[in-house]
């Protein structure tokens, strides 16, 4: 298991959460464009503090939500989940970090991530497409981040698929 960058582990070695039938908790792959899934799905990725979204797959979020000045007017911090409505979809914007240089922490993605949770407990999301959130740029583990993902979202009704290309 590998650890945060404050030296924790990034997750427990419960790895007993396995998905469920539809219509309950499920985790799922895809190979693909993740601005392929359906129109209706809520997207996620991570960002800074500062909004900058200049590298990897945030220039694209930046490109095709644009946004920016509504980001930075939420005023969210690190460990919190900005968010915009666009058209039949949310677009979660996981804030891990405080400036576009740094890398986020398990615990900042964990915040996160149970920011984005509550979000779409209050507004009925039901469906999240994401990439493997934290470890392109980012360089925290999948294996850390997919357990996290699982303990977290273990007692809802939401599927996540995750998009790789």
């Amino acid at each position: 298991m590998s650890t945060g960058s404050e030296g924790q582990p990034c997750h427990s070695d419960d790895t007993s959460n396995t998905c469920k039938p539809t219509g309950e908790w499920n985790l799922q792959y895809v190979k693909g464009d993740l601005f392929s899934c359906p129109a209706d799905e809520s997207l996620a990725h991570c960002i800074s503090e500062d909004c900058r979204m200049g590298a990897g797959i945030a220039v694209v979020f930046k490109k095709t939500f644009g946004g920016v000045e509504d980001l930075k007017a939420q005023k969210k911090l690190t460990g919190e989940c900005a968010v915009l409505k666009r058209s039949q979809r949310y677009v979660y914007y996981l804030i891990t970090k405080e400036k576009y240089n740094h890398k986020p922490t398990c615990d900042s993605l964990r915040m996160s991530l149970l920011a984005m949770k509550a979000h779409c407990w209050e507004k009925g999301v039901t469906r999240i497409s994401m990439p493997r959130i934290g470890c392109g740029l980012d360089r925290l583990s999948w294996e850390d981040v997919e357990v996290m993902i699982k303990e977290i979202f273990h007692d809802t009704n939401i599927c996540i698929t995750v998009y790789t290309l």
